[in-house]
């Protein structure tokens, strides 16, 4: 992974959110309605971003197993296990950090099953633990496009979670603070995004692996004026490092796309690996997750319903079709890994025969990795290091300069066979 300043700038910032979870807290799912929850005056924690702590601390484990002699299988989130196994054994990365002697007590519980139906399963342990309310959010599944009545089906909700927010604190709801967070959030997922594009460039001077930890601010702090800030900062850094042609991958010959989640515990290695070969992962689904670009103040809950619905992982196959072959077109893809996930088929999109649809309507090959989010233990360095040195091999062009895809795609027939 390269060495940005953006990534010295991230852990003051880090600091500064976690010094400031205070009473009250709401615990929230990663794309959950923290903006409500910001305006009704909560500090707002997340314990996917701590499962994916655990998982980066390389301590998931021995969690894991430790949920598992509780009753957990193994085929459950393992960002559930670890995170509640975590818990049981009093221990968090966040110690070591931040300073945290342990996950801070939430007032309110609230989560969104748009990324993870388990989260329903997570968050109602902790409202059992806690004796805290608990409220979830339950979009439609399967959208193709998102109608007006999803969106008002999700506003219902979001008044649930108004009124639920409103007991705790005991004030009502101020409608012009949460137009002005969902403002911010809007200018932070503008900012994201816009960072991640700077891939477009070539050579790229970002790969996924800076993005999965450039990304916690859009995950942990949205709605925020210091991650509208961070990200400021940090898109202007990137837009430099474009100008001047600083590659992030020394010597890039060939642009990948990682489609699912990130195999937390080997982020180090398996940058090393892709850069050894030379390709560069500039792009990735699990990124783009928080790019809320639909967002409008002056229409804060159909638009937040709105965004929520409309992400990549609750589409149809056909949307998820639509939206990587515009990702892969717009960033010049050579080749798409994607990581199927043991613990996460939520978020795992290669079991359903789509690697080879878009494959057929490309000409992109395609690679399947095993692993997990945070159980290391179906995940094979050996096999893994192998298959990707074959599959960069593959890819890469014979002779002369590296010939990017330029716009557009070849027909199904003229898939390549290097």
């Amino acid at each position: 992974m390269s060495r940005l300043r953006a990534q010295d700038r991230l852990k003051a910032a880090l600091q500064g959110y976690y010094a400031g979870l205070t009473a009250p807290v709401a615990w929230c799912s990663s794309v959950g309605p923290a903006e409500i929850l910001y305006a009704l005056g909560f500090h707002v924690y997340f314990p996917e971003n701590h499962g994916a702590l655990l998982g980066a601390s390389r301590t998931a484990t021995p969690n894991i197993l430790r949920a598992q002699r509780e009753g957990y299988g193994e085929e459950v989130c393992s960002y559930l296990t670890a995170d509640i196994g975590a818990y049981l054994a009093g221990e968090t990365p966040l110690t070591g950090a931040y300073g945290l002697a342990s996950v801070p007590k939430p007032d309110l519980i609230v989560y969104c099953t748009n990324q993870c139906h388990e989260v329903a399963e997570w968050f109602g342990f902790y409202a059992r633990e806690f004796q805290c309310p608990c409220v979830g959010v339950h979009p439609p599944r399967y959208v193709d496009e998102v109608s007006e009545s999803a969106i008002a089906h999700v506003v219902r909700q979001f008044e649930d979670v108004i009124a639920a927010g409103e007991r705790v604190t005991g004030a009502r709801l101020d409608r012009k603070r949460l137009a002005e967070v969902v403002d911010l959030s809007r200018r932070g997922a503008e900012l994201w995004k816009q960072t991640l594009e700077t891939a477009r460039s070539t050579p790229a001077p970002l790969t996924f692996w800076d993005s999965t930890i450039l990304m916690a601010p859009i995950v942990t702090m949205r709605g925020t004026q210091a991650c509208v800030d961070f990200y400021r900062e940090t898109l202007e850094e990137l837009r430099q490092l474009a100008g001047a042609g600083t590659a992030a991958v020394p010597d890039e010959e060939v642009r990948l796309y990682w489609e699912g989640m990130p195999i937390w515990g080997r982020l180090r290695k398996l940058s090393d690996w892709f850069a050894e070969c030379r390709a560069a992962v500039v792009a990735s689904t699990y990124c783009n997750s928080w790019v809320f670009d639909c967002l409008e103040a002056d229409r804060p809950l159909a638009s937040m319903a709105e965004a929520c619905t409309r992400i990549f992982i609750n589409r149809s196959e056909d949307a998820k079709l639509r939206i990587l072959r515009e990702l892969l077109a717009d960033y010049r893809i050579d080749g798409v890994v994607y990581h199927d996930a043991r613990t996460c088929g939520n978020n795992t999109n290669c079991r359903f025969g789509l690697p080879r649809r878009l494959q057929e309507a490309t000409g992109i090959p395609f690679l399947t990795l095993h692993g997990d989010l945070n159980d290391l233990r179906f995940f094979s360095e050996g096999q893994t290091r192998t298959r990707l040195e074959t599959f960069a091999e593959r890819l890469r062009p014979r002779g002369g300069p590296p010939a990017h895809r330029e716009e557009g795609f070849p027909s199904p027939n003229q898939i390549r066979a290097r």
